[in-house]
């Protein structure tokens, strides 16, 4: 009975440590993992977390759902971004004036962080899932409601506080540029607590090409203090990324500081959280697939296009001048038969002998 009772006392005191002053020394798999989150963290116990397995044969239809549109995320201004590593993720400080426009309320962008797994290069590293199946890696992109709070730090804690947008990042042979932009200075954030400044960038090449379709729900931060103050849109299309690129997104950081014992940050994202009853909505009927074609693809088509008519054209002109010159010769050897054939009648008409009368 004294056993339990010291090893009770005793967690108590633990947990009084670790929250008093130090409630950000929270891990992915360590001390204060996942598992404990809810004990520290009473929020992240709650029944809207984040993140969930979007299950695409029970998601709901909304056709009043518009596309979304990012304001200012293609004018980055002349001043550079501050990316740094936290510990937790690779985050980078967004500009005030960028925005997101097709929500319910006007939300202002602050930072953007990325999810990611374990140096491996599977298919592992996403928060969200569609179907089950996980991607690469995740990226997202948060915002606060101005026109409800003041400041992030209020609007946080509070119901449509924030809005996140989700990009699933899946690999493919190409290097992404856009992404290059932030991978290139991860070697100089390699430990918790550096950043760097870095040149600023077109954050809308970040996003998929298709804004149209999405999926939206109601959740919370998938981090501690996991408040359930967040609007989801996760888009449906995702964005891709060479190989090179995610192996050195998985194992170039480490959450430790530079003087501590070298830990690498890896499989820093959450597992996936039920769902309790709560409706999935989708900007798009689920089994129609429409694929959007960028402006390179469109002028390809175009030229291709063009350059299929011509072809064919010059195909049927050839055609029509062959058989007309195959014509020709024909009708000349006629009218040649014929004017031969002419004398030849009158001759043997002069030639056959008259009869008497």
């Amino acid at each position: 009975m004294d056993i339990f009772w010291t090893s009770g006392v005793f967690s108590f005191i633990l947990k009084c440590v670790l929250c008093s002053g130090t409630a950000t020394k929270w891990t992915y798999g360590g001390a204060v993992g996942q598992s404990e989150w809810n004990e520290f963290f009473p929020e992240c116990g709650g029944s809207s977390q984040s993140p969930i397995n979007v299950d695409t044969s029970e998601i709901q239809h909304d056709p009043t759902l518009i596309p979304v549109e990012p304001l200012g995320y293609n004018h980055p201004g002349k001043k550079p971004f501050i990316l740094s590593n936290n510990g937790h993720t690779v985050q980078m400080t967004l500009p005030n004036w960028m925005g997101i426009g097709g929500l319910p309320w006007h939300y202002r962008t602050v930072q953007l962080h990325l999810h990611w797994g374990n140096g491996m290069g599977m298919a592992t590293g996403s928060e969200h899932t569609i179907n089950g199946q996980s991607a690469s890696a995740e990226l997202h992109i948060v915002h606060y409601n101005t026109e409800v709070y003041a400041n992030i730090s209020e609007a946080m804690t509070q119901k449509n506080g924030l809005a996140v947008l989700g990009i699933l990042i899946e690999v493919d042979k190409e290097v992404n540029q856009a992404y290059g932009s932030i991978f290139n200075y991860l070697g100089r954030i390699r430990f918790a607590g550096q950043k760097v400044a870095i040149p600023s960038f077109d954050v809308q090449s970040l996003l998929p090409v298709n804004l149209n379709h999405y999926f939206r729900y109601n959740g919370s931060l998938t981090t501690p203090p996991c408040h359930q103050s967040v609007l989801w849109t996760i888009f449906r299309e995702s964005v891709k990324i060479s190989q090179s690129q995610l192996i050195k997104l998985e194992t170039v950081l480490y959450s430790s500081q530079a003087e501590e014992e070298v830990m690498a940050l890896q499989n820093n994202y959450r597992t996936t959280q039920p769902l309790n009853h709560r409706t999935v909505l989708s900007s798009f009927i689920p089994g129609i697939k429409v694929k959007l074609y960028t402006a390179g693809e469109i002028a390809a088509v175009v030229v291709g296009s063009l350059c299929g008519c011509i072809g064919l054209t010059v195909i049927i002109c050839f055609i029509v001048k062959t058989i007309r010159t195959q014509g020709k010769p024909k009708e000349h050897k006629q009218d040649v038969d014929l004017k031969v054939s002419e004398p030849e009648k009158s001759k043997d008409a002069s030639c056959s002998p008259q009869r008497e009368t």
